[in-house]
C-alpha cells in the first residue's frame, strides 16, 4: 500500500529551472498542503568563524519587517493566513520553507519572497535577534545533552568544513550588524546557489509564474554545489568537561562514508543494528541507561556514532564496544536482516508522509546524490545490503570515536575509552 501510493506520487515528479533557480516539483493532490523547501546551498562552507551564524540570523530578521510588509502587517498577515514559514540552518545549507494550504499558498508566498529579497533589517530588530541566538548559545552548557553534542562536533570535525558552527559563535554573532547582513544578502542570495523544492497541488505553470515574478529575478551568481570532503579519519580520543550529575553523558563520532558512496546504505543499516543490539542489552536486560543509541548523521559526509547516558558509564561503554565487535565479527541472519530492513522501509514511508518530509528527502537526493530520482530507488537500494555488507562496513569505519563526556571522569577508566 506504501509502496505504491510511492510510486504513484515519483511519476509526478519534475525537475526544470525557473530564471536560475533550480525547482524539482513532486504534484500530490493527495491533500491541499502545499510545502516549498527553498534551500540556500553551502551551508558551514559559504561562512567562517568570523560571519558564522549570518545567514540564518538575516532570515530571521526578516520576520521582522520587509519592503512590502511592516513587522506587525507581516505577523498579522501570516496569522491570518493560518500559514508557517521556517528557518533551519544544517551544515549543508539552510533552509527556508512554506508551510501552507493551497488556498493561500500564493498570498504566503508573497510574504515569503519579499522575506529573501527585500528585508528591512532595522538595527533594533537585528539587536534582539542576535540577542536571541546569544542566549541559546550560553544555556548550551546548562544542558549536558546539548553540552555533549557541541562538544562532540568541536572534537570530530577539526579541519573539515562542518567544524564552522552555521548558528554562530559569540563573537561571530556579536560582531553582525546591518552593513554586513546587506552585503551578505547582496552577494549570496543568488540563484545559483537555490534549489526549490515544492511538493503539493500546485502545477509547474503555476510555480513558474512566481518564480519569475520573485526570487527568478536575484542575480545569478557563480556558486556551484559540491561534496564536501569525507570526515578525516583520527585516532580515538575523548574530551572531558567535568560536572556533578546524577547521570554520565557520552556521545562519540567515527567517520562514515560520503553519501554518495556505497556504504551510505548499509553503514544506516549497521547503525540501526547496533542501536537494536545495543538497547537490548544494556536497557532492557542490564537496566543501565534510559537512553541508548547509535546515531547516523545523514549529511553530505556522513558520520556514525555513539550515545548513552547512565550512572555506570565504563561497564555501559564496554558492553557497547562488545556489540561493535560483535557486529564487527559475526554475521547476520538473513531473515532477520530482510525483517529489519523490511522495518526500515515502512518507518520511512511513515517519516515521509508529510509533504515537508518529501521534499527534503528529494532535495537530498538531489544534492547528495545527484538525482532526485534517486529518492524512489531508496528501497531497492535498502533491499540490496546484504549481511556482508553489513559487517564490511562495521569493520571500516567503526573505529577511532572520538568522545565528548560530561559527567564524573573519576567513573571511567582511560582504557575503556581507548577500546575504541
Amino acid at each position: 500500500m506504501l509502496l505504491s501510493i510511492a510510486l504513484a506520487l515519483a511519476t509526478a515528479t519534475t525537475s526544470f529551472d525557473v530564471s536560475g533557480v533550480h525547482v524539482i516539483l513532486r504534484q500530490n493532490d493527495a491533500n491541499n498542503v502545499v510545502a516549498a523547501n527553498l534551500y540556500l546551498l553551502g551551508g558551514s562552507r559559504q561562512i567562517t568563524d568570523a560571519n558564522a551564524g549570518i545567514e540564518p540570523i538575516l532570515l530571521d530578521v526578516s520576520e521582522r519587517g520587509t519592503q512590502r510588509y511592516p513587522k506587525n502587517a507581516l505577523r498579522r498577515a501570516m496569522s491570518l493566513l493560518g500559514s508557517e514559514i521556517v528557518v533551519a540552518p544544517s551544515a549543508d545549507w539552510t533552509m527556508f520553507g512554506i508551510r501552507s494550504s493551497t488556498e493561500v499558498f500564493d498570498s504566503t508566498w508573497s510574504i515569503f519572497a519579499d522575506r529573501v529579497m527585500h528585508p528591512k533589517l532595522a538595527k533594533s530588530e537585528i539587536d534582539l535577534v542576535k540577542a536571541q541566538y546569544l542566549s541559546g548559545i550560553s544555556q548550551r552548557r546548562d544542558d549536558p545533552d546539548a553540552l555533549a553534542d557541541y562538544l562532540a562536533d568541536s572534537i570530530t570535525y577539526v579541519g573539515h568544513p562542518y567544524s564552522v558552527s552555521v548558528v554562530g559563535n559569540e563573537k561571530s554573532i556579536q560582531a553582525v550588524d546591518s552593513a554586513a547582513l546587506r552585503e551578505y544578502l547582496r552577494t549570496q542570495f543568488v540563484t545559483s546557489r537555490m534549489l526549490l523544492v515544492i511538493v503539493g497541488n500546485v502545477d509547474r505553470a503555476h510555480i513558474e509564474r512566481l518564480v519569475n515574478q520573485s526570487i527568478g529575478q536575484l542575480p545569478r551568481g557563480s556558486y556551484k554545489w559540491t561534496a564536501p570532503p569525507r570526515i578525516l579519519d583520527a585516532p580515538t580520543a575523548v574530551v572531558i568537561e567535568r560536572r556533578q550529575l546524577p547521570t554520565n553523558y557520552i556521545l562519540g563520532y567515527y567517520s562514515g562514508p560520503l553519501a554518495s558512496g556505497e556504504d551510505y546504505q548499509a553503514l544506516r543499516v549497521a547503525t540501526s543494528v547496533l542501536t537494536g543490539r545495543m538497547f537490548a542489552e544494556i536497557r532492557t536486560r542490564q537496566n543501565l541507561t534510559y537512553d541508548v543509541h547509535a546515531p547516523f548523521v545523514d549529511r553530505a559526509a556522513t558520520t556514525g556514532g555513539l550515545y548513552v547516558s547512565t550512572a555506570s558509564p565504563d561497564t555501559t561503554l564496554k558492553l557497547m564496544h562488545a556489540a561493535i565487535v560483535d557486529l564487527q565479527q559475526g554475521m547476520l541472519d538473513p531473515m532477520g536482516l530482510k525483517q529489519l530492513e523490511e522495518q526500515f522501509i515502512t518507518e520511512y514511508f511513515l517519516d515521509n508522509e508529510t509533504n515537508a518530509a518529501q521534499a527534503d528527502f528529494l532535495a537530498r537526493s538531489q544534492l547528495y546524490e545527484g538525482d532526485y530520482r534517486e529518492a524512489d530507488r531508496f528501497v531497492d537500494e535498502l533491499k540490496s545490503v546484504t549481511p556482508e555488507a553489513v559487517q564490511r562496513v562495521a569493520r571500516k569505519y567503526m573505529k577511532g570515536f572520538r568522545f565528548a563526556y560530561v559527567g564524573d571522569p573519576s567513573k571511567v577508566d582511560p582504557r575503556t575509552i581507548s577500546l575504541f
